[in-house]
């Protein structure tokens, strides 16, 4: 009673001084999405300039205005009832992975099959359709998930995401262009990992996009051109500036219903990877001091995903790693709704197209790594020691897919492919492609349904443990673990392995105590291998 008596009156802050740094990392963030959806949409899919700035962009940007703008409206309400102005909101934004997913398993195929990149993206629309009833149906399932299944295992299949295909991407690219990606990672480091304030406390993250930006339109004057900016590319970028609002593409979602039985081959696991991830998300958010209702998040993920898809948007919405990241910053509410009203600026007036020109892409990378370094670090941090090994068991599986996908690439680029060179060929020489590809599917339930059998079996909960393994062998056995594709018996050897774990890890939970050592499993965890 006293609680309500004192939060009843309170009123939370819409803006504090953090949520200019949390705004400027999460707006580089988000930019730099936005800029790589566009970059996919006009040169892999040779999309129309016509429907990538005047109907896929607005959407987009309608999309992510919502979601963020509900976001915040979810934190205000929980800052309200707790009494609390240090309550972070959710960040959300197109989904990523399933921006490539889209873009090369379904529209790009459709597009060369059909030699339209119309029909690619009208496949893209039915894609997100289907996705989007997914993630509402399953919002009432996750909080059940959550419930049963161990922080480790939540927190390190999401670490595994944050290393490999958050991490690593960046990390390469600052690399490549190490004079502005190193430099802009160092002014990002010291602040927000070393308290160093910027004078005027100009945020970090805008320091390094102007440090970025001088490097790279410096060099220019020295005929090194790093970064690749030029004026012409800048002049080009004006021909796509207007006013240009979302319009209804209902008509465009049916007109992809044709491609129907290529789209449900992704859309249902990738469903259920999305559900997983939104699950990851709020409780990393959770463990962070802000506890958001799982169902409401989920269904809203699907509600705002279907208006984006129907106003023209072959993208879906999702939470996004990182809420640990912003919070550290300072973001509370107001940096999750200043970034939705900065997307519809962008892609309402078409700026993105300026953007691209003025802007290296590499002097925004640093940030992306940063919130992957958080991430990984998240999982260690708030979870018990003693399952310190259920985390690394957690990364193997996105290690394995962040590989076999490299490997793809690869030989696909060379004319190629893994069965054409001969899977004994490369595995004579060191790569196991067979085994990163099996290990590989389905890396997000993969990491999960691992990392809960070895925090159990620590913990000594044998029954969980083979509860777990059953569950996998399910999940495996119709694909949505350990393959590339829903099926039955997919991968039937490895789905057998783990029904035979599972009758292991049971019958131990019928033997006597005495058959077990009971010391303390950080004190065996603590003896080094020899």
């Amino acid at each position: 009673m006293t609680t309500m008596t004192s939060t009843a009156g309170f009123r939370p802050k819409l803006w504090v001084p953090g949520d200019w740094n949390a705004f400027f990392g999460f707006g580089t963030n988000i930019l730099t999405n936005m800029l790589t959806l566009t970059i996919l949409l006009r040169f892999v899919i040779k999309m129309p300039d016509s429907i990538v700035f005047g109907r896929i962009l607005p959407a987009v940007g309608l999309m992510m205005c919502l979601s963020t703008f509900y976001y915040a409206y979810l934190a205000y309400n929980l800052a309200k009832r707790t009494g609390r102005n240090d309550v972070c909101a959710l960040p959300s934004g197109i989904s990523v992975p399933h921006m490539f997913i889209v873009t090369f398993v379904i529209m790009l195929p459709i597009a060369l099959k059909t030699s339209d990149p119309i029909k690619g993206w009208e496949a893209g629309l039915t894609w997100v359709f289907f996705q989007s009833f997914i993630l509402m149906i399953g919002g009432f399932i996750a909080p059940i998930v959550r419930k049963i299944t161990p922080r480790a295992a939540l927190l390190g299949t999401l670490a595994g995401v944050s290393i490999t295909f958050i991490s690593m991407a960046p990390a390469i690219q600052m690399y490549m262009t190490p004079v502005i990606g190193l430099t802009c990672f160092a002014v990002i480091l010291v602040s927000w990992f070393g308290g160093f304030k910027y004078p005027l406390g100009i945020p970090a993250g805008l320091v390094a996009i102007a440090v970025g930006m001088i490097i790279a339109w410096g060099s220019n004057l020295l005929g090194l051109s790093y970064g690749g900016l030029s004026v012409a590319g800048v002049v080009g970028s004006f021909t796509n500036f207007g006013f240009n609002v979302p319009l209804p593409a209902v008509n465009h979602i049916f007109s992809g219903f044709e491609y129907l039985g290529v789209i449900l081959v992704t859309a249902i696991p990738f469903g259920i990877y999305d559900l997983v991830e939104a699950m990851d998300n709020v409780e990393s958010a959770e463990a962070g001091g802000d506890a958001f209702p799982t169902t409401r998040v989920l269904t809203a993920d699907g509600v705002i995903s279907l208006i984006g898809c129907c106003m023209g948007n072959p993208f879906i919405n999702a939470v996004y790693i990182g809420h640990p990241g912003w919070k550290a910053m300072g973001g509370r509410i107001g940096y999750s709704a200043a970034t939705g009203i900065m997307v519809i600026v962008l892609s309402w007036f078409g700026v993105i197209s300026l953007l691209l020109a003025v802007i290296p892409v590499v002097a925004i990378y640093p940030i992306l790594l940063y919130i992957g370094m958080l991430i990984g670090a998240q999982a260690f941090q708030t979870t018990p020691k003693t399952h310190a090994p259920a985390i690394v068991l957690a990364l193997t599986p996105h290690i394995a897919a962040w590989g076999a996908t490299q490997l793809d690439g690869a030989l696909g680029a060379a004319g190629t492919s893994a069965a054409a060179v001969g899977l004994d060929k490369l595995g004579n020489n060191g790569v196991m492609y067979a085994g990163l590809k099996v290990m590989g599917g389905g890396s997000i339930l993969t990491g999960l349904v691992l990392a809960a059998i070895g925090a159990f079996i620590i913990d000594k909960k044998f029954v969980n443990a083979s509860a777990f393994a059953l569950a996998g062998a399910v999940l495996t056995f119709f694909g949505f673990m350990h393959g590339d594709s829903l099926g039955i018996a997919m991968t039937p050897t490895v789905a057998i392995a783990y029904l035979i774990v599972a009758v292991f890890l049971f019958g131990l939970s019928l033997s006597p105590a005495s058959a077990f050592d009971r010391s303390a499993p950080h004190e065996a965890i603590a003896e080094p291998a020899e």
